[in-house]
């Protein structure tokens, strides 16, 4: 039985630190989405794992005071042997180790680790799915997503697993699945933002507005449609407007567009690509418009950091995105591929300077409310509590 010392916010099992184990596809991803709530489970007490793919990230987190152990993960699960070796491996640390709490993220790293969790009689499992990605957008349904289908009801069907979710429709698909109680399936919106990190600035007046899509270059988030837009009012905004893509051509995600494609749909001073930044704060302050098409997301941190920042947002009017704006209120949602409806809304708040101003301070106050880093990480430190005390 685990025994909590007064005052403080953490269990000891025989006066040893818990373990948390996070299991995510790759280390850039934790660091981007994850790292805060590590590093507040590590000042809580735990003893903290990350069970990741090594892209180089590995000192840096070590540094941070994160336990590192590499799993080979590829991202594209084409290869069944790759995957089996995977689950081997998360078999074979779930029993060296045994963790008193295991976070998978991101679905694959969720299928895998429930099958390992399941062979290795681990209850007490927390399943982060923040979006069902490239498999299940575009009305993709061959061999791959049945089996995917499959894989979800086995892997994560059991009465001790918890998820949490992101947004209101994965919550309803997961309920509807019946594989958790109702009880264990939690909704929390995003990874959260730093809100004094990310501060609420007024653009700046310039010469152009800034129109920023700041997300991976990937066909899924929309590039194509934010690109189309962008050439359908060339006429009438060009010297008035530059579309900035913030973001890198990811060659892991099979919805990549490659850079050499990329290149020859560019507008010099009008439609420019500036790679990925790590300083997206200083890219925020200086864009005046967000927009962000994607096809369907968990909930996108690149709006939720947009709303802190306090800028006007455009997004599409599915699963994720939609949690981000107020139509009318804090920006618009249009609908999935329709860049002619994307093109209008844009122009709408190019041509309103009051518009995007009024927006702007709305999408500060949803941050506020719905998105701050703090809430989220609480909302987590009170699952893993929960977890560490059931008797299940």
């Amino acid at each position: 039985m685990p025994c909590r010392f007064p005052g403080r916010d953490f269990y000891f099992l025989n006066f040893e630190f818990m373990k948390l184990f996070f299991v995510v596809n790759v280390d850039w991803f934790f660091i981007s989405h994850r790292l805060p709530l590590a590093l507040q489970a590590i000042k809580d007490g735990y003893e903290v794992y990350l069970l990741t793919a090594d892209t180089g990230r590995r000192k840096e987190l070590e540094a941070a005071g994160i336990r590192f152990i590499a799993i080979p993960f590829e991202r594209s699960g084409r290869n069944p042997f790759h995957e089996l070796k995977c689950l081997w491996l998360l078999c074979k640390y779930y029993r060296i180790y045994r963790p008193d709490v295991i976070h998978h993220i991101t679905l694959k790293a969720a299928l895998l680790g429930s099958l390992a969790a399941k062979l290795t009689f681990s209850r007490k499992v927390v399943n982060a799915i923040s979006g069902l990605g490239y498999n299940f957008t575009d009305g993709r349904n061959g061999v791959v997503q049945k089996m995917i289908r499959f894989l979800i009801r086995i892997a994560f069907k059991s009465r001790h697993f918890s998820f949490i979710l992101q947004n209101p429709d994965d919550v309803k698909m997961i309920s509807g699945l019946h594989l958790v109680p109702a009880s264990h399936i939690h909704l929390i919106k995003g990874s959260g933002v730093d809100l004094d990190l990310f501060r609420e600035t007024p653009p700046e007046e310039k010469k152009k507005l800034h129109i920023l899509f700041p997300a991976r270059i990937l066909r899924d988030k929309g590039v194509m449609e934010f690109i189309g837009a962008a050439r359908m009012i060339r006429e009438e905004i060009a010297g008035k407007a530059v579309f900035l893509l913030a973001g890198d051509c990811d060659k892991g995600n099979l919805a990549v567009l490659k850079e050499a494609d990329l290149l020859p749909l560019l507008d010099p001073g009008y439609v420019e690509w500036i790679g990925f930044r790590k300083d997206m704060y200083a890219v925020y302050r200086e864009s005046d418009i967000v927009v962000l098409p994607s096809y369907r997301e968990g909930l996108p941190k690149s709006l939720i950091e947009a709303c802190a920042v306090g800028r006007p947002v455009i997004t599409t009017d599915v699963p994720g995105c939609r949690e981000c704006v107020r139509e009318g209120w804090n920006g618009f949602l249009v609908p999935a591929k329709d860049f002619r409806m994307l093109a209008k809304a844009i122009l709408e708040l190019v041509r309103n300077g009051g518009l995007r101003k009024e927006f702007g301070r709305h999408s500060r106050l949803l941050a506020e409310q719905q998105f701050s880093l703090k809430i989220v990480v609480e909302k987590h430190m009170k699952i893993y509590s929960g977890l560490v005390a059931s008797n299940e």
